[in-house]
């Protein structure tokens, strides 16, 4: 039986690494104080083994999806289109593909995830909707447990979920598109426009868009960049100032923005995009109506950026909401918690929304929310 292509790689690099390993075989030398070649084609095998893997973890991610949300929704995976890579951009894959000029003009292809609930599908009604950008510099959607879907389904909003470009899980190619807080930003209004256009069941007065940490600068900046597009906005201790936060993150961390095929500067060196990238430098242009939430005791976005942000929004005398919240089990994640005070905060983040986005069976209630969510109900 022929190897499947993931086994026959993993045999292939195991077979380079036990080679590199025999006694009395030395490796060829650096010349000129550079690595190895053997060293590079290592990191280079060991790189496209994690893409790989990105693979099969977004696969088996997606049967879970299914299987968690297929008995309360519609589930499509649909494939579009955002803006293009541009002339500029440099990355080695473009010209290992052998396609340059075309990869780099032609508009990047993309997925995302649409969820209609079934119920509200059949009434035949029009249906609000929202997009929900993922997380991570580099990640792509998951349910994690399934909760958050299920409160969201329950009342009757359409999903529109974007693996715009730099998620994983898509090849190396993909993963190396990524323009943080610049055209990926796009890709999820390229979503929110396909989506209206392509699917009658929506109605195209009533769509909003929430986010949490990485997929909340997504909201904030789809909100100031197309005001129009969104009726409203929900960021969850959303990234908010790449400024602050290359300044207390690690090297590691830093090396993935100053890369090549992605900013390709340090925050020191390109101050002025970084700025550009960051919601906190671009409060002024909010016109839609926002909640925001953050936690004093979060170990990925410190509270300090979203308080730049909240500060920023003040100064520019917009009009929004905010909660900052104390110490709250969970940390960064501390709203998508199964404990009462996520859940709390969950309904709280819900009537907002639906105060714009008028959902058919809107939750009013923790019972309500549970009885969504999760078999058990709460006291």
């Amino acid at each position: 039986m022929r190897p499947k292509p993931i086994v026959a790689r993993l045999a292939a690099l195991g077979a380079l690494t036990a080679a590199l390993a025999v006694p009395g075989v030395a490796p060829a030398a650096a010349q000129d104080g550079d690595a190895p070649a053997w060293a590079e084609d290592l990191g280079q095998a060991i790189a496209n083994q994690r893409h790989a893997f990105d693979t099969s973890q977004r696969l088996t991610r997606e049967v879970l999806m299914r299987q968690t949300l297929g008995d309360v929704a519609h589930i499509e995976r649909i494939r579009l289109t955002g803006p293009a890579l541009g002339a500029d951009y440099t990355d080695d894959w473009i010209e290992q593909a052998g396609a340059g000029a075309f990869v780099r003009e032609n508009p990047l292809v993309f997925w995302a995830y649409v969820f209609v609930p079934k119920d509200a599908a059949a009434s035949g009604k029009k249906l609000p909707l929202l997009l929900y950008p993922h997380g991570g510099v580099h990640s792509n959607f998951r349910i994690d447990g399934g909760h958050i879907m299920r409160e969201l389904l329950a009342q009757g909003y359409v999903i529109a979920a974007p693996e715009y470009r730099g998620s994983t899980g898509y090849g190396r190619g993909f993963y190396e598109s990524i323009d943080y807080g610049g055209k990926e930003i796009a890709d999820t209004k390229a979503t929110r426009d396909f989506v209206v256009e392509n699917y009658s069941i929506v109605d195209p007065d009533r769509v909003g868009i929430m986010g949490h940490s990485h997929g909340g600068l997504h909201t904030l900046m789809n909100l100031f960049e197309y005001p129009d597009a969104y009726k409203v906005g929900f960021a969850d201790v959303p990234v908010s100032d790449l400024i602050a936060r290359m300044g207390y993150k690690t090297d590691g961390y830093r090396a993935l923005y100053s890369a090549n095929y992605h900013i390709g500067k340090t925050a020191y060196a390109a101050t002025e995009e970084y700025k550009r990238r960051s919601p906190a430098w671009n409060a002024h242009k909010l016109q839609t109506p926002l909640l925001v939430y953050t936690n004093t005791n979060d170990e990925d976005v410190n509270v300090l950026e979203v308080e730049h942000l909240i500060k920023a929004l003040k100064a520019a005398d917009k009009k929004f909401e905010y909660k900052v919240f104390e110490d709250i089990p969970g940390g960064h994640k501390h709203a998508r918690m199964d404990h009462k005070t996520a859940r709390e905060a969950r309904l709280r983040a819900y009537k907002f929304l639906a105060d714009h986005l008028d959902p058919p069976k809107p939750l009013t209630s923790l019972k309500a929310l549970e009885k969504a969510g999760y078999l058990f109900h709460g006291r």
